[in-house]
């Protein structure tokens, strides 16, 4: 044990963090592919899997997705897209690349990089040329170690959540922020919840190996972490001014798209096509900021640290309130919010969790006090996703069983149809088919 400890420790002073995360080189896809690294054709290996690479080009699922992110850049609607903005050729254009692919400057690429491999290895798990390639497989390195090299720490929700915002909502490095034009031009808007994105792309098994290198993952934390992370990079960005707005406009893409977005009606007497929102205290009329994650995040602290929850509930209402002050008292707001977000971030990430968690969240997102807030399609589409992946974690954890599980998944299937079609969305419906499954849920607790 002292000998493997020395060892770890001279890897580390070999390899410090900053000169490693700061300065190593994409190598691509390919540096990863041979048949006794991450390979091969079937999932036998003796540490990990070994067939990451087979299940990250999947075609017909989605832990394939990120494989072919850079490929829909050539069909019909990235081209279209391009074109309308005038980008040209959207598999060369910067604005595209960001996101489409690995995010690597020129001066980083090592010989086997590519674009064309799309969010590859490297996209998550950070450049390994030169800092944890060489050291992640050969004795006695460990996590801490590979680490310490430079390797990701994804295992941490806080690193996880933020790689994932970079390109899930969006980030101040070049190509990784979706603009309004770019939505008007065809961009899908963009949803992120971190636990159910981890699940989708997952290409390796939490086994007893897995838990005793880094040990065991919570569904529970990493939802709530992020959903913190998720407010905190949004109302960052927001605080930028050159995010904020696009010539004398907000840039709408922090707005809730279907507040504009509605059906127009122009007769005599007026059908308000909105519900007044008890936690937007903003001038009638005014388009509201997209609050699906400060939603959640709200009843996360409510929940799980009630010490906090007042000062974020308070924080949330006043950024809302300054929106209609002005731009300068928006972002002061917004900075404000975030130190929030960001404290909320670390408490929850800190704190212990037991099975009763998942069931105190899910009691106060479909309560009495959290749904009338579930006035908007994005919000409603965040809680179900929530209720879902709470659920799975509840039968993970052994608290549910899957027969009870499947007779719930009929109440999240209506929540879910109540959100399907954004023209279609009916708050009302969706907040009485949220209630049926949260309360079956909690009759199971």
């Amino acid at each position: 044990m002292a000998m493997r400890l020395l060892a770890v420790i001279a890897l580390i002073a070999l390899y410090p963090v900053s000169a490693a995360i700061g300065n190593g080189t994409f190598e691509g896809v390919a540096s990863c592919a041979g048949s006794t690294c991450h390979g091969r054709a079937e999932g036998n290996g003796a540490v990990v899997r070994q067939d990451e690479i087979a299940t990250w080009q999947e075609p017909s699922s989605s832990s394939g997705a990120h494989s072919r992110a850079y490929a829909v850049l050539a069909g019909r609607r990235g081209q279209q897209i391009a074109a309308s903005l005038g980008l040209g050729n959207a598999t060369s254009a910067p604005a595209c690349l960001g996101c489409h692919s690995t995010y690597a400057p020129v001066a980083r690429r090592g010989p086997k990089f590519t674009l064309t491999d799309g969010v590859g290895c490297e996209s998550c798990h950070g450049a390994a040329g030169g800092t944890w390639l060489a050291e992640h497989y050969a004795l006695p390195s460990t996590h801490g170690s590979n680490v310490a090299a430079g390797l990701t720490p994804l295992d941490n929700p806080k690193a996880r959540a933020n790689v994932c915002l970079d390109c899930h909502y969006g980030s101040s490095n070049p190509g990784q922020f979706v603009t309004h034009a770019m939505m008007a031009a065809g961009h899908p808007r963009l949803s992120f919840e971190l636990d159910l994105f981890s699940a989708l792309q997952q290409h390796h098994q939490v086994d007893a190996d897995y838990i005793r290198r880094k040990g065991a993952p919570n569904a529970v934390r990493f939802w709530a972490v992020g959903q913190a992370e998720a407010v905190r990079r949004a109302t960052s960005l927001f605080a930028q001014p050159k995010f904020a707005y696009e010539g004398v406009f907000p840039q709408f893409y922090f707005y809730d798209c279907h507040s504009c977005h509605r059906a127009i009606t122009d007769g005599p007497s007026r059908k308000l096509t909105f519900e007044t929102n008890p936690g937007r205290p903003i001038p009638f009329g005014n388009p509201p900021f997209n609050d699906e994650n400060m939603i959640m995040l709200q009843a996360v602290a409510g929940a799980l640290v009630p010490g906090e929850a007042g000062a974020f509930q308070a924080a949330a209402r006043d950024f809302h309130k300054a929106m209609g002050a002005g731009p300068a008292e928006a972002r002061a707001a917004a900075q404000a919010l975030a130190i929030r977000a960001g404290a909320l971030a670390d408490a929850l990430s800190g704190r212990a969790y037991d099975s009763a968690d998942a069931f105190k969240v899910i009691a106060i997102i479909a309560g009495e006090a959290t749904a009338p807030r579930f006035t908007d399609y994005a919000g409603s589409v965040q809680a179900v996703m929530a209720v879902d992946t709470l659920l799975n974690a509840l039968v993970k954890e052994g608290r549910v069983t899957q027969g009870a599980a499947a007779g719930i998944r009929g109440d999240i299937a209506r929540a879910y149809k109540a959100v399907e079609e954004p023209n279609a969305y009916r708050p009302a419906e969706f907040r009485a088919a949220l209630k049926l499954a949260a309360g079956a849920i909690g009759r199971l607790r």
